[in-house]
């Protein structure tokens, strides 16, 4: 039975093992149409909200002789344009790298269905996160929620156990964390005092 995308994201929000049982055979290009239609939704409210920001915060910005009101009315939607572009790129590239990373760790776990299989849990499990995402406080229930969806994708479609499909998700989202945490704490030191020079730089 091939679902609809208003049936998908219905049953990814509230029902994503039965939806994940009934997408297994989807190919990839079929999981990318959703998602690109997902991410579009996503990028084009946080777009909107990015150049009506903008505008509001050039129109404060204004000068007696300084049309900052103006300059925001024209360059708002500009800005958000290239931020809409920017936020499909970057979705688009990140699924996929996302996917690769994800899918070391479920292969290591016992996952044997394939790399298309990981990116599909991902394409599909973002549902959440970005129909939600962009509300105050709901957005980091929607995270969430997205996350617990990915966990079921990754256990339906490679047929792994709950356990395993958690540890799998827990270690790729913990070691680029626990990098990027090691890597600050190495900058830190070296970062100046207030009203310190270069030359004055605490060092290791």
């Amino acid at each position: 039975m091939v679902l609809s995308i208003g049936e998908r994201i219905k049953g990814f929000l509230f029902n994503p093992s039965e939806t994940f049982n009934a997408s297994k055979d989807d190919t990839i290009g079929d999981a990318f149409k959703y998602f690109v239609v997902i991410l579009m939704i996503y990028a084009l409210i946080i777009s909107v909200l990015f150049a009506v920001a903008f505008s509001m915060f050039a129109s404060m910005l204004g000068m007696p002789g300084v049309p900052m009101m103006a300059l925001g009315a024209a360059m708002g939607p500009l800005f958000a344009v290239v931020f809409f572009i920017l936020m499909l790129v970057i979705g688009i590239i990140g699924v996929f790298i996302g996917g690769l990373w994800l899918h070391i760790w479920v292969y290591l776990l016992g996952g044997r269905e394939g790399v298309e299989q990981t990116i599909k849990a991902l394409m599909y499990g973002v549902t959440p996160g970005y129909l939600l995402g962009w509300i105050p406080i709901v957005g980091i229930i929607g995270v969430i929620w997205s996350l617990i969806v990915e966990i079921i994708g990754i256990r339906q479609l490679h047929e792994l156990s709950t356990g395993k499909a958690v540890l799998a998700v827990i270690i790729a989202i913990a070691i680029p964390l626990i990098i990027y945490a090691v890597i600050i704490a190495a900058y830190i030191p070296t970062m100046p005092g207030p009203g310190l020079g270069p030359e004055h730089m605490i060092r290791p």
